[in-house]
């Protein structure tokens, strides 16, 4: 696969899962929308569903979508180095660009939200109490959970081996059962893309993008990930 497949494949199909799980927490979270307060399933479901529609149209490249389902692929040598760096650029691209898009077509009510925490909610994720090491924590198991279960379904293979569908009931089942603490990132892109988008764009009454934080949803995922891939080799049937 030309490293060109990868890019494009993984950057529309991480732009769809950002535009449609972002859109999702906007509908719930900013004040004037149709969903507003429609509680945490409805986010749960709502990012489950991101992922199938992501994955579904990233089947070409494998539907990593992720930077932590990319590492445990470079550790278990599916990838080289040059395709995990192709891989973590389009990722970040994408979900830069679905965010975006996500502030297009909720731009109405940006503007009518007075809360930043709010907006910046829509973004990218945050504690419920902070403790950065306890935070770092709850990432880390839960993105191993989520490379781990799709290793152990796949024999070591990506997320469109699993299928959409499949890999949506994990994410809405780690989104139920460990998305409390602090809203479940189990991605740096999902995350960090984002919040860039947070920083650059001319959000009315946005407030700071929380960088003091921003590092925990980026390295606990990619930890976990790792674990999730050297665990594999020693306990799962690998191909």
């Amino acid at each position: 696969m030309s490293l060109g497949i990868i890019f494009l494949s993984e950057t529309v199909g991480t732009a769809m899962l950002l535009l449609l799980g972002g859109g999702v927490v906007a509908n719930v979270a900013l004040v004037k929308s149709k969903g507003f307060n429609g509680g945490t399933l409805m986010v749960n479901f709502g990012w489950g569903l991101a992922v199938f529609a992501g994955v579904t149209v990233s089947y070409k490249s494998g539907a990593h979508l992720n930077p932590a389902v990319s590492i445990a692929q470079l550790i278990l040598g599916k990838i080289d180095f040059v395709q995990f760096l192709v891989y973590i650029a389009a990722q970040m691209v994408g979900a830069f660009i679905g965010a975006v898009l996500v502030w297009l077509a909720y731009k109405n009510h940006f503007d009518e939200e007075p809360e930043p925490a709010a907006k910046l909610g829509v973004f990218s994720t945050g504690p419920a109490i902070r403790n950065y090491a306890w935070n770092l924590v709850t990432e880390i198991i839960g993105t191993f959970v989520l490379v781990f279960v799709i290793i152990a379904f796949t024999n070591g293979k990506t997320p469109s081996e699993l299928g959409a569908i499949p890999v949506a009931f994990l994410v809405i089942a780690i989104g139920a059962s460990l998305g409390g603490p602090t809203g479940y990132a189990i991605n740096p892109a999902r995350d960090l893309g984002p919040r860039i988008a947070h920083a650059v764009l001319p959000i009315k009454g946005k407030g700071g993008s929380d960088w003091s934080y921003a590092w925990v949803p980026v390295v606990g995922p990619l930890v976990g990930g790792a674990l999730a891939a050297l665990l594999s080799s020693a306990l799962l049937p690998l191909a």
